[in-house]
């Protein structure tokens, strides 16, 4: 079990993944970059919601509402050409080598507080493992709160999990169905989430977990093959974050990464990464050595409308 956090480390990207990948996480306190990358999505939830404070806009109309609204900014956000130009300042700030680190698209989040949405554009993520979900064992994620949060509205890693397997349903999980038949209907989930996810088939616990809080703008780096969840929030407001996964060619082709003690899945995520230079996909010889489901009736990658 590892739950070493690193705060503002001075180390350089090829120490942090090795970190990383053995289970620690690091945070980064808010720097110009991040800020700007807050700022423009702050901005656009506020002039969304047509309030001063998008974190209380619950309070104000149905729930039905509330997904009309936000369901429609979550993939305008995701192709703003502003967005690419932020992500790619972001990651180079924090040293990665951009011909080397390959992104995938920066999602926006929104947990309602006291179950006022739960499903579909408001998901609240049981205990998982991104690898669960077709992600490779060398996946990085980022993670970022746009407005201010606290430990009622925040993330919860179960480093007990790290190494330790859990019974799941991975195996079952087909990522190129997911693209066919499930990204796309998010929106229609609104008072319950049907969509087939992979879970743990056992009881867990949920304690010991660490909980990290940040100031908007600040941000949190760990492995997909993390044990985490959504938080039940009850912290009386919103919490809207940013995020977004990065893997590295060199691990990649190398097969550097976490362990996997427990992720079987259909399928591989790969195909939605793009390089941080110009934006060029994944190698298909490097796909290839990931990808253990030829597509039949799915989708490779999911293109919304």
């Amino acid at each position: 079990m590892n739950n070493t956090i690193y705060v503002d480390a001075a180390m350089n990207d090829h120490q942090r993944r090795n970190g990383l990948y053995d289970g620690q996480l690091y945070v980064y306190t808010p720097r110009p970059s991040s800020l700007a990358f807050t700022e423009f999505a702050r901005e656009m939830i506020t002039a969304g919601f047509q309030c001063a404070d998008p974190t209380l806009a619950q309070y104000d109309m149905p729930v039905e509402d509330f997904v009309k609204i936000f369901a429609p900014m979550k993939p305008a956000f995701i192709h703003h050409p502003e967005t690419k130009k932020l992500i790619q300042a972001m990651v180079s700030d924090l040293g990665c080598d951009m011909d080397n680190t390959y992104l995938d698209v920066p999602r926006l989040r929104a947990v309602t507080s006291d179950s006022y949405l739960t499903s579909g554009v408001g998901y609240a993520h049981h205990l998982h493992r991104d690898t669960w979900y077709s992600a490779p064992m060398c996946q990085i994620n980022w993670w970022l709160p746009i407005f201010p949060m606290s430990s009622e509205s925040s993330m919860a890693f179960h480093p007990k999990y790290w190494d330790q397997a859990v019974e799941n349903g991975s195996a079952d999980f087909n990522y190129y169905e997911w693209n066919k038949t499930s990204r796309a209907n998010a929106a229609q989930h609104i008072k319950a989430d049907t969509r087939p996810q992979p879970k743990s088939l056992e009881p867990m616990e949920l304690d010991p977990q660490v909980r990290i809080v940040t100031e908007p703008g600040g941000s949190i780096l760990f492995s997909a093959a993390q044990m985490h969840s959504t938080v039940p929030n009850t912290s009386g407001r919103t919490r809207f974050s940013i995020d977004f996964r990065t893997v590295n060619l060199s691990d990649l082709r190398s097969g550097k990464a976490a362990p996997n003690v427990d992720s079987r899945p259909i399928g591989t995520s790969l195909r939605d990464f793009l390089r941080g230079t110009d934006l060029t996909p994944i190698p298909d010889d490097v796909i290839a050595l990931y990808d253990n489901a030829p597509v039949e009736e799915g989708v490779l990658v999911y293109r919304p409308d």
